[in-house]
């Protein structure tokens, strides 16, 4: 299963790279939201290698997922792996830098399936695809303005 989103966001590339680059804060969303997470390599900067694990209840079941940042090229994209126990994910990020004061973020995500649940749990994410997807663009446009918000009170 694959889905992308893009937002145009007005601010500097270099700005939109190192705000999505503030792994601490996308830690404490994610602790906000009940996800567990621990970085796993001690890498505080943003480099290929660092990893996180995650755990969080999803369908009523605990499930566990490694992240990690397979590729970084500052300021054009990110590319970042995931694993469970019956799936794998791949997100590339890209920056492009549409003007001195505009960027566009792309988020490209493909899912894969290596069990028979796994297997369900994605066919029932097809069934479901085009309110995910909506709800996947409307969280990605709302990133997209907090970061000019951000950008612009600069905090």
């Amino acid at each position: 299963m694959q889905f992308s989103a893009r937002e145009d966001i007005q601010a500097p590339v270099n700005a939109v790279f190192e705000m999505f680059a503030d792994f601490e804060r996308f830690e404490r969303m994610a602790m906000r939201r009940g996800i567990e997470v621990r970085r796993l390599s001690g890498h505080m900067g943003v480099v290929p290698g660092t990893s996180w694990e995650t755990e969080f209840r999803m369908r009523g079941k605990p499930r566990r997922v490694e992240i990690n940042m397979a590729e970084c090229d500052p300021p054009t994209h990110m590319r970042f792996e995931a694993a469970s126990k019956g799936m794998n994910g791949s997100t590339r990020v890209e920056f492009l830098a549409l003007s001195q004061r505009r960027t566009r973020l792309t988020v490209d995500m493909s899912l894969s399936a290596k069990s028979l649940p796994a297997r369900l749990l994605l066919q029932s994410l097809r069934l479901g695809q085009s309110r995910f997807r909506r709800q996947f663009q409307a969280r990605l446009s709302e990133f997209a303005r907090e970061m000019e918000e951000r950008h612009l009170h600069g905090s």
